[in-house]
């Protein structure tokens, strides 16, 4: 059953090539498509295209499926094209004539877009959430082990001494960053495009404001084209906040993959949190660390997939923007388990005292020997020169101990600043509103 049917059947080829994998992807939006009619419902009856009786109908009958959808007792039949078909089918049958009354003054076009865009709204606050969990993290990891001194490199090789508490904390503010994009792309992501029909608007007297009331929008996408024209831009914008994420979360990978090698030895995990060989029996692989790194890496890719799916499209809707959700949903899903499981790998980190007591370390400190010279009076290329003929001679001792204390260095992290920077951010998004109005919308 396809809401746009008319006497003609399509060769089930087509049907087949052209419904794709729509209908596994269309059960993440299930729950929203109701959203929408919700609201789209309550607007036609303020304007006088739905009776109050039809509309109690459509309600009660319209919350009762997103219940069944909540309690995952909700499917898509085989014979029906995709969730909309569904819903309004299942309305159909339940309610008779006031059933097919509910895709007055909409399109399947502007249907879907309100689906995606708050499927996308839910994504990023769940995205948010576990962000903020990681982040608060690596800033008490940060704190508790800023004292634990550790080697910095610069092109791989032993350079200056760094710390657990830089190194952790650098992650958090990486993820500060991460969520200015995120906060980007919900503003974005957070306007109403409902109305905007096929995108050329309707001749009913649509009250937009009032839909985005009911759901929670910040705005509208006001122009009806361009409501239409954001399918596509929206995914991937989303996606590159979703790459930024994905790239701190790769790095932080590599780092872990390279600092748990015995040639390195600085951290390690419980024996439960990785792998063996099945012929080598001492090994214990960072298998998690090593699929988060390939996992991100293939969502720092997606933006670039989307463009190119999207590049030589004129306004309007396209078929081909049906495909973006088999690439970005499966992304969504992916990236928030990989926020979990860093969260729950760096619950079990140990990290290991005294590292740079090996001797192999001592040219580290080459720049701390430069800068106390320095201090002494020296000019700095003099020293620079003196410190390089020491270690040419075999003659350079390290000087002990590290005195960092400008802003962001050891002894001075400024975490309480990341801190500060990250809550600046975080509370722009308004999550709080959106779930009122959801909330209210249920009742």
């Amino acid at each position: 059953m396809k809401i746009w049917q008319k006497k003609t059947s399509v060769d089930i080829a087509v049907e087949d090539f052209t419904v794709g994998q729509d209908r596994d992807l269309d059960l993440q939006m299930a729950s929203f498509d109701v959203l929408g009619s919700l609201a789209h419902t309550l607007m036609l009856h303020e304007i006088g295209l739905l009776d109050a009786k039809d509309l109690a109908e459509i309600q009660l009958a319209l919350k009762e499926i997103y219940k069944e959808i909540e309690q995952r007792e909700f499917k898509i039949s085989d014979e029906v094209e995709d969730i909309h078909s569904q819903i309004e089918w299942l309305l159909t049958q339940r309610i008779g004539e006031a059933g097919k009354k509910i895709h007055s003054g909409r399109s399947r076009n502007d249907q879907v877009l309100v689906d995606l865009k708050l499927y996308f709204r839910s994504a990023i606050q769940e995205i948010v959430e576990r962000t903020e969990a990681l982040f608060n993290r690596l800033i008490a990891l940060s704190n508790a082990h800023k004292d634990k001194l550790m080697p910095g490199y610069t092109h791989l090789q032993i350079a200056m001494p760094s710390s657990f508490g830089l190194w952790f904390g650098a992650y958090a503010e990486s993820l500060a960053d991460d969520l200015e994009m995120l906060l980007a792309a919900y503003k974005i992501t957070n306007k109403n495009p409902l109305g905007s029909a096929a995108g050329y608007g309707s001749s009913f007297p649509l009250n937009r404001t009032l839909t985005t009331k009911l759901l929670g929008f910040s705005d509208l996408n006001h122009n009806v084209v361009y409501a239409q024209m954001g399918r596509g831009k929206t995914e991937r914008i989303l996606a590159q906040a979703m790459s930024s994420v994905a790239a701190t979360l790769a790095k932080m990978s590599m780092d872990i993959c390279l600092f748990i090698n015995q040639n390195f030895g600085f951290i390690s995990f419980p024996d439960e949190l990785t792998t063996g060989s099945s012929i080598m029996p001492h090994k214990k692989n960072p298998d998690v660390f090593e699929l988060m790194r390939g996992k991100c890496n293939k969502i720092q890719a997606l933006p670039n997939e989307i463009s190119l799916m999207t590049a030589n499209l004129p306004s309007g809707y396209h078929r081909d923007l049906q495909l973006l959700k088999e690439s970005l949903f499966p992304a969504i899903g992916t990236l928030t388990d990989c926020l979990s499981m860093a969260d729950f790998m760096l619950k079990n980190i140990t990290i290991k005292d005294n590292i740079l007591e090996d001797p192999k370390y001592a040219y580290l400190y080459s720049v701390e020997a430069v800068n106390k010279l320095v201090l002494e009076g020296m000019p700095f290329r003099e020293a620079y020169r003196v410190v390089g003929s020491q270690i040419d001679n075999n003659t350079f001792t390290a000087p002990q101990g590290v005195h960092h204390s400008h802003e962001g260095s050891i002894g001075n992290l400024h975490n309480q600043f990341i801190v500060d920077n990250f809550n600046t951010v975080k509370a722009q998004f308004d999550f709080a509103k959106t779930d009122n109005a959801i909330q209210n919308l249920l009742k």
